[in-house]
């Protein structure tokens, strides 16, 4: 698909699905890392996670809550951070976010967040109400429309490792437009929005949206589910940008990342991509969080 494709899909629908994007001995590295990381943070040998009943950060782990996500993928002192390292700052998801946010190069690009989603530990099913990632449910049509119609500064994606990954479910095109009046009296978790769409993704297939478009997340306790969670911003973005990714607790050890195993055009993509992060923080100050709950 030609990347200019691409861009004017993302801009239409607000997401856009590329099919088998890693090569298999990647994927099944990767599939390997995922699953013992779940189990290390499942087992309480990793405390950064996303526990079942709460949707928004921040979270906090404690001995029989299930868990929902495992935060902070390029934290170095995670097992398994080498691995989700050289995934992040691959050509596989760098290159389709640089087509996405303009095109640019890596000199524009901003480190931001790489998480991983997975199946309920607890083993029952839980759901995300319907939202926008940084604009309120309570934001009026006005000022739903002055968030939109600022450039997004981002791309942000979902990489499943198992078939069969159906967790994320949108409303195309909701990231151009305030909600209707139906989307604004509808049930939080409203199993049947008009036109919503459950994107549907296979084991190396990735999603990337505009985190502002309306969806909400599925988790089937039954079903195995392993999805690499990411975003990466541009430099323009500025504090537009910080509270996303900021509020996730990301500078506390950023300077810290290794990046010593990467080859050299990675690893100075990496370290500048690290420095215009840290730059972002040092600016912003405390940022808040964008959503509770």
């Amino acid at each position: 698909m030609p990347t200019s494709t691409l861009r004017a899909q993302l801009e239409k629908d607000g997401f856009v699905v590329l099919r088998s994007i890693l090569p298999a001995d990647q994927l099944t590295q990767l599939r390997a890392a995922a699953a013992r990381t779940t189990a290390l943070a499942t087992e309480g040998g990793w405390p950064h996670v996303r526990t079942v009943g709460k949707q928004f950060p921040p979270w906090t782990w404690s001995a029989g809550v299930g868990i929902w996500g495992v935060q902070h993928l390029l934290n170095p002192s995670l097992p398994d951070a080498g691995v989700f390292t050289a995934s992040y700052f691959s050509d596989e998801i760098l290159g389709v976010a640089k087509e996405l946010l303009g095109p640019c190069g890596d000199e524009e690009l901003v480190m931001e967040l790489y998480n991983l989603l997975v199946r309920p530990s607890d083993g029952k099913d839980f759901e995300l109400r319907w939202h926008r990632d940084d604009i309120p449910a309570t934001a009026t049509p006005e000022q739903e429309l002055e968030r939109l119609g600022k450039p997004a500064w981002h791309a942000q994606w979902n990489l499943a490792l198992c078939d069969n990954d159906e967790s994320l479910i949108v409303v195309p095109g909701s990231h151009a437009r305030a909600r209707s009046e139906v989307e604004r009296a509808a049930d939080p978790f409203e199993p049947d929005m008009p036109g919503q769409l459950v994107v549907r993704l296979n084991a190396g297939d990735v999603v990337f949206y505009n985190n502002n478009i309306l969806h909400r997340g599925r988790y089937d306790g039954s079903r195995e589910r392993l999805s690499l969670h990411g975003s990466v911003g541009h430099v323009a973005g500025g504090r537009l940008r910080a509270r996303n990714v900021l509020q996730h607790g990301v500078g506390k050890w950023v300077d810290d990342c290794d990046f010593s195993s990467l080859d050299e055009k990675t690893r100075t993509r990496a370290e500048g991509m690290r420095a215009r992060l840290v730059k972002l923080g040092r600016e912003s100050g405390d940022v808040g969080y964008s959503l509770t709950g």
